[in-house]
């Protein structure tokens, strides 16, 4: 008779231990974000706007995510809430400025409304259809709109756009939001909050009806769910948070101007998904890291930013379609054992080819990009530390014996990865 309460307590262990489990995920990103604007590199003024655009873009490619990722909707018009909501949050910051006592921290909120009703608005009308109709009605909504922003100045500020400061407010808790690094703690604030709100929200049954939209809506109507309503709540949903990083947006730059709502950034956003892993909730994270890295630190090495941008966005759709994210998930399997290091001895391999390969692209590359484009500049260039000539013959003829010798080496690296990664997922693989 004694031992019977202690049913109970075995019971709660076993419920709370997935959640302490499901929890840490989170509480190590929460430590990363404190973590990181204090490393050496990103401790300066541009190490910290750089993480604060990266923050920025995650909550976008995060909302973003929502439609094609979860419900499958591939919207070619993203942007309009995020623009929008960035109009809505840098109206309100100029009214602060001018003596509303609302903190700025709270302007984020300003964007998010706005991007829910706009979201709300446009997804009565865009969701009725799917497929290719959903994605051209989005680019029609998302090519209005920005006209509508040079033709409505008094609100949008034409070219100019709609300033504002993120100083001139009540400073909450002390913070006046002057120094990048409250700015980026504020925006890393914002983005923990709104991942674990779309985090939960693809958990709830609403979410979970997304995904049977997505993947068959005609049996998901079977079962007596409407898919054009499943839809709009979606599309309703990513409206709000990629508001909600519109209004991060207006914080940081203290600018929001046409560009915020045109096809470039809708462009970018997409970029930011596939790159990362469409699907995988952590891929938008990524992809949206990496591409803000390019962004800003790619432009100032080369003027060809753009074409290598391409080629990446190409090889990951081609080698990857699953995105970065997914090849980091198809390693997790076998990163304690030891053929994960057979496998990465193999990597190693076709890695020495692969940099040869790669060098004498870029040098045809920047070489070829330099006559055509820069021939104010000369045909002297510096790459890799070495001084070259465009205008004689060596240079492209080295360039061209790297690209053919290296891929003919990689090429024949293939079979030890792929033989390498035959063990390491063998049933009986140590």
């Amino acid at each position: 008779m004694k031992s019977a309460p202690a049913a109970p307590a075995l019971s709660s262990a076993r419920i709370l231990q997935p959640r302490k489990v499901r929890s840490r995920p989170w509480l190590v990103a929460a430590a990363v974000l404190l973590i990181l604007p204090h490393i050496p590199g990103l401790n300066a003024d541009f190490g910290r706007s750089l993480l604060s655009q990266m923050g920025i873009a995650a909550v976008f490619a995060l909302s973003f995510n929502l439609l094609l990722g979860q419900t499958g909707l591939l919207s070619f018009g993203h942007a309009v809430y995020f623009g929008l909501g960035g109009y809505a949050a840098i109206h309100l910051m100029r009214a602060i400025n001018q003596g509303l006592p609302i903190p700025i921290a709270l302007v984020p909120l300003a964007g998010a409304a706005a991007g829910l009703f706009f979201g709300a608005l446009f997804g009565s009308v865009t969701t009725k259809r799917a497929g290719s109709i959903f994605a051209l009605i989005t680019l029609g909504i998302g090519e209005l709109v920005y006209a509508a922003t040079f033709m409505l100045p008094s609100y949008f500020g034409g070219e100019e756009g709609i300033t504002a400061s993120r100083t001139r407010g009540p400073a909450l808790s002390g913070l006046d939001l002057g120094p990048q690094l409250q700015v980026y703690y504020l925006i890393a604030l914002w983005a923990m909050i709104a991942a674990a709100l779309m985090h939960a929200f693809m958990r709830t049954p609403v979410g979970r009806m997304c995904n049977a939209v997505r993947d068959n809506p005609e049996r998901a109507e079977f079962v007596g769910y409407n898919p054009q309503r499943v839809r709009f709540v979606a599309f309703a949903a990513a409206g709000l948070f990629a508001g909600l990083a519109g209004g991060l947006h207006a914080i940081n730059y203290e600018i929001v101007a046409a560009d915020s709502v045109s096809a470039l950034r809708s462009g970018t956003v997409l970029l930011m998904t596939y790159i990362g892993g469409v699907g995988h909730f952590i891929g938008p994270v990524i992809g949206a890291a990496v591409l803000t890295w390019l962004q800003a630190s790619l432009s100032g090495y080369t003027s060809a930013w753009l074409f290598y941008l391409g080629v990446f966005f190409m090889a990951i759709i081609v080698f990857a379609p699953s995105g970065l994210a997914g090849l980091i998930l198809m390693h997790r399997p076998i990163v304690r054992t030891r053929a994960f290091w057979r496998v990465l001895r193999a990597y190693i391999i076709a890695l020495a080819p692969a940099l040869v390969m790669t060098i004498g692209a870029v040098l045809l590359v920047e070489m070829s990009y330099r006559l055509s484009t820069q021939p104010e500049l000369g045909t002297r260039l510096r790459l890799f530390g070495v001084t070259v000539d465009a205008a004689t013959p060596w240079p492209w003829i080295a360039a061209v014996v790297m690209v053919a010798a290296g891929f003919i080496v990689f090429r024949a690296t293939w079979p030890i990865v792929a033989s390498a990664w035959q063990q390491a997922t063998a049933p009986t693989a140590p």
